[in-house]
């Protein structure tokens, strides 16, 4: 809580009060709708918090009122008068159990420190609760709170593939990561293959954050989960000014493995969110960071001895179905071991081939010394049967049966799980995502005063850089929809007497809920996001430390009406790479999923554009929709894109932790 107003808000932002008496609109700010703190006026007469201008000032060029022209260097700070009207407002003392009085707001922060009972009850608990903490630094951080449990621990012959390969070169093959097309393997119309490039290099690095602050954000948003189609969990933004970018090492579209020891490459989303979350001065992260295109050849190495030699037939329905294998070489020993099996692809279905199988041969060709480029080669010319050797460590087994015992249609975990060789095929019952109804629309008539307010903040708006629709950040104990109790924050508000909002800016709504609410009734209409899947149960209180909005997931089932698209135009040259994987689409055992966007590989088309983003859904590729497509209808599409191709989106904000 903070010390000056002993309220929950976030480290930036403007202090919280409890108002005893209705506040004049002329003391309230109208970007954050509360009464002003540090007022500052402008030159064309509107008056706003310091905070609130100074942030909105960062990303536009106009007042929020009237839109002309204005910088915060013409701005200044408004009058010794009005400044003591506001300190002088009588505020509630916020800890109600133990204190109930009242006092000017310019007093709360000294009654805090040093006559509040409820304060000094605070401040001993947070301590006591402090202490065990440090004498016990080795216990798991969110102890406690979640029951995933630490990645059990593989056998001595099957040991993490990418924790032992920091160098592990990856090479994204036209069957692995479908976005990307190696232009080493692209054909000419000659038939020749032209060998331009080689391997696409990712690396495992540990990275050690430390924070002076436990309880400040890292400053970064997330995308992903096991109970998405993207499986891992993604870096998609890495915020100005905050932990994460002073540390410079951490960018977006690294994949985070491990956080403090755990692995949390196949958990939730929202689970994901707790671990990261987690307060403490130093955090240990393992990224799986993508390092671009390389032309470094495999190293020469001993092979390994005492394993299972199994056989493995795949036959693709043409050429250019992709088999959905993600190969690459360990730093440590020769030739090609399996990362990753794409979630629905040919190879996951079949369900013989596991992570961490070395590749032996395919067709008959020697591939013990050999490279994910030459196995790409043979894969991709390959007009229908694909024929594995392939040795398994001893120990690594496949996951177990679904409950009809058949292993045909089954299908492993989309993400990379961190190289683990431990992984179950997940059963049909299982949270796979898709596109379903998770909301719930309800209406809102309540009679008021007047001068009432509705007492609650909001965010999103279409001038947003996400375009979200408007939705509820908090509800005030002030107003009076936190006395009728039905508007809950993270509710979308679709409309306010009739007026609709879902296609107004932030302040083109803020402006339509203030002059309806000065009507004796209000009638709200909103949706109601509800969770797919159960997030931890202390989340919400997690939360109140940080800046609130909703979970990325959370968007994730909001109807198609609210979508907002946008185009995006990618260019390339005829050896280039689009340089993006996707992963989603229509599965007979899961139906219609959408598309995702989940790598976008340094100094290709894709990242030099800076437009497209970890966790994107593609909604369309050249106007035509992607819904009801399969992956291997929608990879010869992009394929086929020679030098241009346009990309229908919708971009919702990561998770921020």
């Amino acid at each position: 809580l903070c010390c000056e107003c002993g309220q929950a808000h976030p480290l930036l932002d403007n202090h919280l009060y409890n108002f005893q008496d209705e506040v004049d609109d002329e003391l309230i700010c109208h970007i954050c709708l509360q009464p002003l703190l540090q007022p500052m006026d402008t030159p064309c007469g509107h008056t706003y918090c310091f905070k609130c201008l100074e942030n909105f000032m960062q990303e536009y060029s106009f007042c929020p009122m009237d839109r002309k022209k204005l910088s915060f260097q013409q701005c200044h700070k408004s009058s010794l008068l009005v400044r003591n009207l506001l300190d002088k407002l009588i505020v509630l003392c916020p800890f109600k159990a133990e204190c109930q009085q009242t006092m000017q707001r310019c007093e709360l922060e000294a009654h805090l420190q040093n006559r509040c009972p409820g304060f000094k009850k605070y401040k001993s608990e947070l301590q006591r609760k402090k202490n065990p903490i440090s004498k016990g630094k080795e216990d798991p951080p969110a102890k406690g709170e979640t029951n995933t449990p630490k990645e059990p621990e593989v056998p001595s012959g099957g040991s993490s593939l990418v924790a032992e390969s920091s160098g592990a070169a990856v090479v994204s093959l036209g069957t692995a990561e479908p976005g990307l097309v190696n232009p080493a393997f692209e054909e000419t119309e000659e038939g020749e293959n032209l060998p331009q490039r080689t391997s696409l290099v990712a690396e495992t690095t540990t990275i050690e954050i430390h924070r002076e602050d436990p309880e400040e954000e890292l400053g970064m948003r997330i995308v992903g989960g096991k109970d998405t189609p993207l499986g891992n969990i993604v870096v998609q933004e890495v915020l100005r000014d905050s932990v994460i970018a002073a540390d410079g090492r951490i960018a977006p579209g690294d994949h985070i493995l491990e956080v403090n020891g755990v692995n949390i490459s196949s958990v939730t989303h929202c689970q994901a969110v707790s671990f990261l979350r987690h307060p403490g001065p130093v955090l240990h992260l393992m990224v799986l960071q993508e390092k671009g295109f390389s032309n470094k050849t495999a190293q020469q190495d001993s092979t390994s001895t005492h394993q299972e030699v199994i056989h493995v037939t795949l036959v693709k329905r043409d050429r250019s179905e992709p088999l959905g294998i993600k190969l690459i070489r360990k730093t440590d020993e020769a030739g090609i071991f399996i990362l990753d099996l794409l979630e629905g692809g040919l190879a996951a279905k079949n369900g013989k081939l596991s992570r961490n199988d070395r590749v032996l041969s395919i067709n008959g060709q020697d591939l013990r010394q050999g490279t994910p480029e030459a196995a790409a080669q043979i894969i991709q010319t390959t007009e229908s049967r694909v024929n594995f050797v392939i040795l398994r460590q001893p120990g690594v087994q496949l996951g177990e049966p679904v409950e009809d015992g058949s292993t045909s249609n089954s299908s492993s975990s989309s993400s990379s799980n961190g190289g683990s060789p431990v992984h179950h095929r997940r059963r049909p019952d299982q949270n796979h995502y898709r596109r379903k109804s998770s909301y719930q629309k309800k209406t809102v008539a309540i009679k008021k005063e007047p001068k009432e307010s509705l007492g609650i903040t909001i965010g999103g708006g279409r001038d947003n850089k996400n375009k979200l629709p408007i939705y509820v950040t908090s509800v005030q104990p002030i107003g009076c929809l936190f006395r009728d109790g039905r508007i809950k924050r993270g509710d979308v508000l679709l409309s306010i007497n009739g007026i609709d909002l879902t296609h107004l800016n932030y302040y083109e709504a803020v402006s339509a809920l203030k002059s309806n609410a000065a009507s004796h009734s209000v009638t709200l209409k909103a949706l109601e996001i509800l969770s797919l899947n159960s997030p931890e149960p202390s989340l919400d209180i997690r939360e109140q430390g940080f800046s609130w909005s909703p979970l990325w997931i959370t968007w994730l089932g909001l109807p198609s009406y609210l979508h907002f698209c946008q185009d995006i135009v990618l260019s390339k040259g005829n050896l280039e790479s689009w340089g993006f994987s996707i992963v989603g689409g229509f599965e007979e055992s899961k139906g219609n999923q959408p598309f995702f966007i989940k790598t976008i590989v340094p100094g290709t088309p894709a990242f030099r554009d800076r437009k497209l983003k970890c966790g994107d859904e593609i909604v369309a590729v050249n106007g035509v929709p992607a819904i009801g497509m399969s992956n291997s209808e929608l990879i010869p599409m992009l394929k086929e894109q020679r030098n241009k191709v346009t990309l229908t989106v919708v971009s919702w904000p990561g998770s921020l932790v």
